[in-house]
C-alpha cells in the first residue's frame, strides 16, 4: 500500500532539507509525496538554492495550492502516514498552535493533528522566544512532534550533504519510512 506524506515548504531558512527529502522520497517505492509551498518558502527556495517554482514542483508526486483550502488535503477523509512542515517559519509555528487554518499548509496541518495523524515541525529560529516555546508546547500538547533540523556527528558526516541526508533519514522514519540512512550503533 502506498505511503501519501504531506511536505509543507514554509519560509523559513533551511529549505535544502525539503528539496532533500522530496528527493529522497522520488527514491523510495510506495511512498507518495503531496506538496504544499507557501510564497515565502518559494522565496526562500529560490534564494538559498537558486530553483524556480517549476523544478521544485517536478520533484512531487502532487502539488497543491497554497491557497486551496478546498484541496484533498484539507479534508480528514484524505488517508495519509503524516504531514512534515520543512522548514517551519515560527509564524506557521503559531498558526498550528493556535488552529489557525488560513492556507492549505496550516488547514492540512490542523486536519492531521484533529485526526490524530502523525505531525511533524522542523521548526527554523534560534534563539526561541518565549511565544516560540509556548506555541511549541502547545503544538506537543496536541500530539504534534517538533523536529528542528539539528546535525548529528555520531556517524562522522564528511561534508555538508551527508549532514543533511542524516537528518532528513530521521524524519522519515518518523512516519515509518526507512530511506536508509545510518543508524546509532552503540559504542
Amino acid at each position: 500500500m502506498t505511503k501519501r506524506l504531506v511536505i509543507g515548504i514554509t519560509g523559513a531558512t533551511g529549505s535544502i532539507y525539503a528539496i532533500r527529502m522530496l528527493e529522497r522520497i522520488k527514491e523510495i517505492p510506495d511512498v507518495e509525496s503531496h506538496l504544499i509551498v507557501s510564497p515565502s518558502g518559494l522565496l526562500n527556495i529560490h534564494y538559498e538554492l537558486g530553483m524556480d517554482r517549476k523544478s521544485v514542483n517536478a520533484l512531487a508526486d502532487h502539488v497543491h495550492g497554497f491557497r486551496d483550502v478546498g484541496a484533498t488535503l484539507a479534508s480528514g477523509a484524505f488517508d495519509t502516514a503524516g504531514m512534515i512542515v520543512l522548514p517551519c517559519s515560527m509564524r506557521t509555528l503559531a498558526a498550528c498552535a493556535h488552529g489557525f487554518s488560513d492556507n492549505l499548509i496550516t488547514r492540512a496541518a490542523d486536519v492531521h493533528l484533529k485526526e490524530r495523524r502523525r505531525l511533524v515541525l522542523a521548526v527554523r529560529e534560534t534563539p526561541f522566544n518565549l511565544a516560540h516555546l509556548r506555541n511549541m508546547t502547545a503544538v506537543t500538547e496536541m500530539g504534534g512532534i517538533i523536529f528542528p533540523p539539528l546535525p548529528a556527528f555520531y556517524h562522522h558526516p564528511k561534508n555538508l550533504e551527508e549532514m543533511i541526508d542524516h537528518t532528513v533519514a530521521r524524519m522519515l522514519e518518523l512516519f515509518g519510512i526507512d530511506s536508509g540512512g545510518p543508524k546509532w550503533e552503540g559504542t
